[in-house]
């Protein structure tokens, strides 16, 4: 049986599972099954297919390339025969896999293993027929160069040496026999033991070297015309016997049919049919939960004070677009967090949409009014939104702090950050988290497993991301104490995280206990509203079970510097204090009120305006002032060459409260807590966690199995009926089109293109969103979108 035949002969379920499986398959959607065989076997398509294979299903895959190859002569340990060198087999029997594998397991029986293995490669179109008939997808053998780190067979390891030193080869190690040089030694080769042992210990040591891969190596002067007499070291023994092969000047390959020889027949050994156990600590899951939903709270809360203070204080935007070495020390010092952590929250919030840069001709980094949206929303909302732009992000904040490969630094936010395979790093790992329940694995057993499940994925960057991973998931919430949480679990799978979060989260509290030594101790987190108010009107002092706040005369006056008055103040603190206010907290702050705004700054270029004349003779008679080049205009006026932001922050920074007025007089509020800017938030990708949306699978197949039939007629798209193009109210037409995506049967429409010029169409409806359809259009053989504002009307075909 052909591929093509096989592919065609699937049902529709099984081509839904191999499209869901292997997406690259539909990108676009092939005209017919046809072209759907031909994608399926190319190379591309199956190294992506073999990447998610495990290692069980992978060593059952190469065992089945070796098997089908002609290396495969007779086998020792099982018995198993193969054709002719010359005559590769077209198909292999499950029993003959079950003889190789089985004996290759390190402990246990190769079934039901094998069976799900070779049903799970059938889903994937890599491997087709029935058990008694197994044969390999077209393709696959090319991509496996060397299976199970065995080495070409014999007939491809001596293509390059000429036709004479094969004959002669042929004749040293095979006298009498007939056929060509490369038949002849093809034909000594599938039974090399006697071979073996006319070699002297030296060689055969080398031979051991090679046998469980990899099958190549280096040698100087690797001669081709060696001679069996004339040969004197290990190496020329083994070439002029054919139990090497030079494959270049100075490299050498051992044959497939040696390497198999010298294994016993086996194409792999210690092979399990089962992960790796998961090794570490039992912890309490319901711990754990708790454990990660604080943590989770905490991340929140930490994002949300990050773009509270890059409201204020926004740092700037370096010319490679990331965020200063400097800029990112001092943000993980207000935070009070490592930088990597700090480093962490400020790439999950900018891939979030909360701070983007913006600002002035330099730019600045600013939260978003996206972020504004975010912070209404409820706690467990607000985490799940930022977890889930935390898996699926490609950006790699643990690379921050390293050197690229010009051996520039990677700042935070900077481009280069961006790994494409971090978000199946994040969810493999996760993955196997959840595979042990209450389990707090170690990270070598992860490392493991995660070989074990994806062996071909294996590289030192990929175990770094993991690392990353793990890491950020325990600070992130989505693990606690090392094991993967219910509220982690529900992110994995897609389903509602939010609900499963919520019942965790500890309950915010709406007070403070106010204390005569200027400091308020919240006994509990705080609501978002007064969190904020308090970070404005006073400065964190220590971070714990419960946060001390201390008011000053700073923090007082930056938040009279926000709008707040004086008696503002008070209430607020009487209205969310569970003690009353004492008497210095409120003389602190009657007393920076009192001298707050009494120095008034406009624009003159500017000019500084008070009631109180000596007050401006102390400004005039202050050193300080020197630079700001002052004027004295009239007793109770200063004119100066400087800006009006520049005197408030230098009359700011010579200890004095000045504010700024507008040209009528009118006091100009700063609101330093509101800076927003309105660059929209990245543009980023999220997969499905379930892969492919059913109905675009659904479709797809469709679409396909038409687009054969017409292939196979060999006839032109269908044509139209005749009559007037299909024209209706826009309300029966969404029905009539709701109807056949039910039914899903074809429809005729009338449709109007870009230039207004109507068409008709035949469609096979597959869905219907945000004002598109999407269907197979039979009239291209083609799935498209159209606007349903364009359909003038739908006919029924039948």
């Amino acid at each position: 049986m052909e591929f093509t035949e096989w592919i065609r002969g699937r049902t529709d379920e099984q081509l839904r599972a191999l499209v869901s499986a292997r997406p690259e398959l539909i990108t676009p959607v092939p005209a017919h099954l046809e072209g759907l065989a031909v994608r399926a076997g190319s190379p591309s398509a199956i190294g992506r297919a073999l990447d998610r294979l495990d290692r069980f299903t992978l060593a059952v895959l190469e065992t089945l390339t070796v098997v089908e190859t002609p290396a495969v002569v007779e086998t020792p340990a099982t018995g198993a025969r193969a054709e002719a060198p010359d005559v590769p087999p077209k198909s292999v029997t499950k029993a003959a896999l079950r003889a190789l594998v089985g004996g290759a397991l390190a402990a246990g029986k190769p079934e039901p293993a094998l069976s799900a293995a070779i049903e799970h490669l059938r889903d994937l179109a890599l491997v087709y027929g029935p058990d008694s008939a197994l044969a390999l997808a077209p393709g696959v053998r090319k991509v496996l160069d060397d299976p199970a780190g065995l080495g070409p067979p014999a007939v491809e390891a001596f293509r390059h040496h000429a036709p004479e030193q094969l004959a002669e080869m042929a004749d040293d190690i095979a006298p009498g026999t007939t056929g060509s040089g490369k038949e002849r030694l093809a034909a000594a080769l599938a039974r090399p033991g006697k071979l073996i042992e006319e070699v002297s210990p030296e060689a055969r040591a080398a031979l051991d070297q090679l046998t469980w891969g990899p099958p190549t190596g280096r040698v100087p002067n690797a001669r081709r015309e060696v001679r069996v007499a004339s040969a004197r070291s290990p190496i020329d023994q083994l070439l002029a016997r054919g139990l090497l092969a030079a494959t270049g000047e100075e490299s050498v390959a051992l044959p497939r049919e040696v390497g198999l020889h010298l294994r016993n027949g086996l194409v792999h050994r210690d092979l399990y049919a089962v992960p790796p156990a998961l090794e570490g600590a039992a912890r309490d899951q319901k711990l754990a939960d708790r454990t990660a939903a604080g943590q989770a709270f905490t991340f929140v809360r930490t994002v949300e004070d990050l773009c509270e203070r890059w409201s204020a204080e926004p740092p700037g935007v370096l010319r490679t677009g990331g965020l200063g070495v400097r800029d990112l020390k001092r943000t993980a010092t207000e935070l009070d967090v490592p930088e990597w952590a700090a480093a962490l929250i400020v790439e999950v919030a900018h891939a979030a949409g909360l701070i983007a840069a913006g600002g002035n001709v330099d730019g600045e980094w600013l939260p978003t009014t996206g972020y504004d949206l975010w912070r209404v929303r409820p706690t467990a909302d607000r985490w799940a939104a930022l977890a889930i732009t935390w898996l699926h992000t490609d950006r790699v904040p643990g690379l921050v702090g390293e050197r690229d490969d010009r051996d520039r630094p990677l700042n935070a936010l900077h481009t280069e950050l961006r790994r494409s395979s971090a978000p199946g790093v994040r969810s493999a790992a996760l993955g196997v988290l959840a595979s042990a329940p209450g389990l707090a694995p170690t990270r070598a057993s992860v490392f493991d497993r995660l070989a074990w499940e994806q062996p071909r994925r294996r590289g030192p960057l990929r175990e770094q991301l993991t690392e990353f991973a793990l890491r950020e998931a325990e600070q992130v919430g989505v693990t606690g104490l090392g094991v993967l949480s219910g509220h982690g679990r529900a992110l994995l799978s897609g389903e509602d995280t939010a609900s499963v979060l919520a019942p965790l989260l500890p309950e915010p509290v709406d007070h403070v206990l106010l204390q005569a030594d200027l400091t308020a101790v919240a006994p509990g987190p705080l609501t978002s509203e007064l969190n904020r108010w308090m970070t404005l009107a006073a400065d964190v002092e220590s971070k714990g079970g419960a946060t001390v706040y201390r008011f000053g005369e700073g923090s007082v006056r930056r938040a009279l510097d926000a709008g707040q008055g004086a008696e503002e103040l008070l209430a607020m603190l009487e209205r969310h204090s569970a003690t009353p206010v004492p008497q210095a907290l409120s003389y602190l702050i009657a007393d920076v009120a009192r001298r707050h705004g009494r120095i008034r700054v406009g624009t003159a270029s500017a000019y500084i305006r008070c009631d109180d004349p000596a007050l401006l003779d102390q400004i005039t008679a202050d050193r300080r002032s020197a630079a700001l080049r002052l004027r004295r205009l009239a007793p109770t006026v200063i004119a100066s060459r400087s800006s009006r932001a520049a005197l408030v922050d230098a009359l700011r920074a010579m200890g004095y409260a000045p504010v700024a007025e507008s040209l009528d007089g009118d006091v100009i509020i700063s609101e330093l807590d509101r800076k927003r800017t309105e660059g929209l938030p990245p543009a980023r990708s999220v997969p499905s966690p379930n892969g492919l949306d059913a109905e675009v699978t659904a479709a797809a197949v469709r679409a396909l199995r038409a687009g054969d039939a017409a292939h196979l007629t060999r006839r032109e798209p269908a044509d139209a009926p005749s009559g007037q193009i299909p024209r209706g109210p826009a309300t029966a037409t969404i029905s009539a089109l709701q109807e056949a995506i039910r039914q899903g049967v074809r429809v005729w429409i009338g449709y109007l293109d870009s230039q207004g010029n109507a068409t008709s169409r035949i469609l096979e409806p597959a869905r219907m969103e945000g004002g598109y359809l999407t269907a197979y259009d039979e009239t291209r053989a083609a799935v498209h979108r159209f606007a349903l504002h364009r359909i003038t009307g739908v006919a029924d075909l039948s």
